[in-house]
């Protein structure tokens, strides 16, 4: 990685997705979302 800041950004959403594929993240309105639609959200 070029920066500290950009190693950093890029592992914590390896993270996230991580936590999306074992049903970690949770959302209140729809706690059944596909992965594709969790990363729709994050996207937004």
């Amino acid at each position: 990685f070029k920066s500290q800041a950009s190693a950093a950004i890029i592992l914590s959403g390896i993270e996230m997705v991580h936590m999306m594929r074992k049903r970690q993240a949770r959302y209140a309105f729809n706690p059944n979302l596909s992965l594709a639609e969790q990363f729709a959200i994050l996207a937004a």
